[in-house]
């Protein structure tokens, strides 16, 4: 999600700022200015070009030394591919001081952010993480699977047994969890396992019906204080609960209650309408629901199936979900339940769709595509003195410009053809951003030079910048206002950075 400058700035002053300074290079000043006059934004700016041709090349230290900020300004946004932190130039100039975003054509986005980023990021959906087979693993391993799962926003670690296996470790492996601060279930129907956990000090029993309900008295005799799960009986319907719950009520034993939900094509509809009964017949209980039993047998991307199922979840009054991340493309899914329930419930609570608020479950489509028309590209073309390639893509081609060049289409290799480079540096840059380009163009995604594709939640930071491609041709004397010097590139003919 973008929280923005502005958003952290009304948390220092509790106001909105008045007047925003814009940080620029030459040639995007004419791109920014169009930005801000379509945003039409509520505070007033200046526009500051500094004496460099690319934005993104600029480092803040050089920018301490050179930028005037305008009176009355109450934020500096720096563009969001400059370099070096800010508090630099924020003690340089006096005013606050932050980077915007990587495009500056996402600055309405950016802006319109700064108010949610407020209140979002609550949540009151617990996320259990499965261990699947855990018997079947190391104690390496099984510790290596909680980490992960913890680090990606687990509340509990749920110890996954396996039916007629022996699981010696058990004991230990809960003692070592709970000494480390991690909350732990066991899955297991064995009234042993169930026993052996509850007295290591396992908080949640899943999952107890009429074939092991007799468990239910050691669980009390432990005084542990552990909930369990209450779920059907095989094969039967929601009143083979009852007993169940008559039990766990005789005990005085907390439960939730999980009506199962069925794989897609064995009752999948069906088992959804189960959940909203049983809210019905029970207003008060607390409820789970298995989520993996659906991202787990569904080759589907898992993002999608993840914030639907939260949503459900979110509004039925569903507050445990269980997943796991056995399937490779159920890999990822507790970070995706993690980011799904906050943005369900900040929706469901303000009354607002789940959109442009948090876009990082939109993993392969972008939510924006951003891209210049070959009018703009001409432009931008006129401006440009060097012979350096600017790489852009949109919906429909690649287009690759310097002031010698303009070259547009979808053949990537015919691309390269018409590009004449030789020196074998430059050639395997311009084949890797001409892929990428061609990914973005095929997909739909937004294309940045020398910036990670956008995938959501997975989307790797940016490769550092090379020597061999920095928009230079030659060593610049650092003079005053000069721009700052870079490494000069391994070849006469650079092939350069289109972040401008």
């Amino acid at each position: 999600m973008t929280s923005g400058g502005a958003a952290r700035l009304r948390q220092a002053s509790g106001a909105d700022p008045r007047r925003v300074c814009f940080v620029t290079g030459k040639l995007a000043e004419t791109s920014l200015r169009r930005t801000l006059e379509t945003m039409a934004p509520s505070f007033a700016y200046d526009v500051v070009v500094m004496k460099i041709t690319v934005a993104a090349l600029m480092t803040t230290p050089w920018i301490a030394r050179f930028l005037h900020v305008p009176e009355g300004a109450e934020l500096v946004l720096l563009p969001g591919l400059c370099e070096g932190d800010t508090g630099v130039v924020r003690d340089a100039v006096g005013v606050p001081v932050e980077k915007g975003p990587k495009d500056l054509r996402s600055l309405p986005e950016f802006f319109g952010h700064a108010a949610i980023a407020r209140d979002y990021g609550g949540f009151d959906i617990e996320i259990v993480a499965e261990i699947n087979n855990a018997p079947r693993l190391s104690l390496d391993a099984i510790v290596r699977e909680a980490d992960y799962f913890v680090a990606s926003g687990a509340d509990i670690i749920d110890v996954g047994c396996t039916p007629g296996l022996p699981f010696p470790l058990l004991a230990d492996v809960v003692r070592g969890f709970r000494s480390a601060g991690i909350r732990v279930s066991i899955d297991s129907f064995d009234a042993a396992e169930i026993r052996t956990a509850v007295d290591a000090g396992a908080e949640l029993v899943l999952s107890v019906n009429g074939t092991n309900v007799g468990v239910l008295a050691d669980i009390a005799d432990s005084g542990s204080g552990a909930r369990v799960v209450a779920v059907p009986d095989p094969g039967g319907e929601l009143s083979s609960l009852d007993p169940t719950l008559e039990e766990l009520a005789r005990h005085g034993i907390p439960y939730l209650i999980d009506p199962v939900i069925e794989p897609i094509g064995m009752g999948f509809a069906k088992s959804i309408a189960r959940y909203a009964e049983v809210r019905r017949r029970f207003p008060d209980a607390e409820l789970m629901m298995g989520i993996g039993n659906i991202t787990e047998l569904t080759a589907a991307d898992s993002t999608g199936i993840n914030a639907l199922l939260v949503a459900i979840c979110q509004e039925i009054g569903i507050r445990t979900v269980l997943t796991t991340e056995v399937a490779p493309w159920a890999r990822g899914c507790v970070r995706e339940i993690d980011i799904a329930r906050r943005l369900m419930r900040y929706a469901i609570a303000e009354r607002t769709l789940p959109k442009r608020i948090d876009d990082r479950l939109l993993t392969v489509k972008d939510p924006v595509v951003l891209s210049y028309t070959e009018a703009e590209l001409r432009e931008l073309q006129s401006k440009i003195t060097d012979s350096n390639f600017r790489i852009f893509a949109d919906r429909e081609a690649i287009t690759v410009l310097s002031s010698e060049h303009f070259v547009r289409g979808t053949d990537i290799q015919a691309i390269f053809d018409e590009l004449d480079v030789d020196e074998p540096a430059h050639a395997f840059y311009l084949g890797k951003e001409l892929m990428k380009a061609r990914l973005a163009v095929n997909l739909g995604k937004t294309y940045r030079q020398e910036g990670q594709l956008s995938w959501g939640y997975l989307t790797p930071p940016d490769d550092p910048v090379r020597d061999h491609i920095r928009i230079t041709q030659h060593r610049r004397r650092r003079d005053a206002g000069a721009e700052p010097p870079t490494a000069a590139p391994r070849a006469d003919t650079p092939v350069g950075s289109g972040g401008d």
